[in-house]
């Protein structure tokens, strides 16, 4: 039952990386889940030999929810620094989709080019303003995204150690 347990703590952990990235699946989150599976169904102990606590689930609970928040009002705060409108905002997620044919650089050129458009041509910008939202827009979904990834690298860590 153990490694049972195990196994899916880290298969969460794994999916909760490539939440992080991809979008339409909740990175950190299924991360802390695999916290979760270890604290109610594991007795795995870290280096020390101490088990997951709640002190620490709860923290990293916090960080999980901070984190999520951050991932939505980051971009929108990146594109208003540099200018931009709602227009950047969505064409960079818009362009996200549109690049997931050919990640990472499909994702990445995406949103770039996404925001770019949509300042354009919705905004009706001129082309070194739209040039300069799009980049503010792409600036912040890199920043959520690595805030993501960052966290719920993190936690696959503390799950590896806590499993075995």
């Amino acid at each position: 039952m153990e490694t049972f347990v195990a196994i899916v703590a880290i298969i969460l952990g794994i999916v909760g990386i490539i939440g992080s990235v991809a979008p339409g699946l909740p990175g950190p989150p299924l991360s802390w889940v695999g916290i979760l599976v270890l604290y109610i169904w594991g007795s795995g102990t870290n280096g020390a030999g101490d088990p997951v606590t709640t002190k620490f689930l709860l923290i990293w609970l916090g960080i999980v929810i901070v984190v999520s928040l951050l991932d939505y009002f980051v971009p929108a705060y990146f594109t208003k620094l540099t200018g931009g409108s709602k227009y950047g905002g969505w064409g960079a997620i818009a362009g996200l989709f549109i690049g997931l044919i050919y990640p990472p650089v499909g994702m990445i050129a995406g949103a770039l080019i996404g925001a770019f458009i949509a300042e354009f041509l919705f905004a009706h910008k001129d082309t070194a303003a739209s040039l300069k939202s799009a980049f503010g827009a792409f600036l912040g979904f890199i920043f959520g995204t690595g805030l993501k990834l960052i966290t719920a690298a993190v936690m696959l860590f503390y799950i590896v150690i806590y499993a075995f």
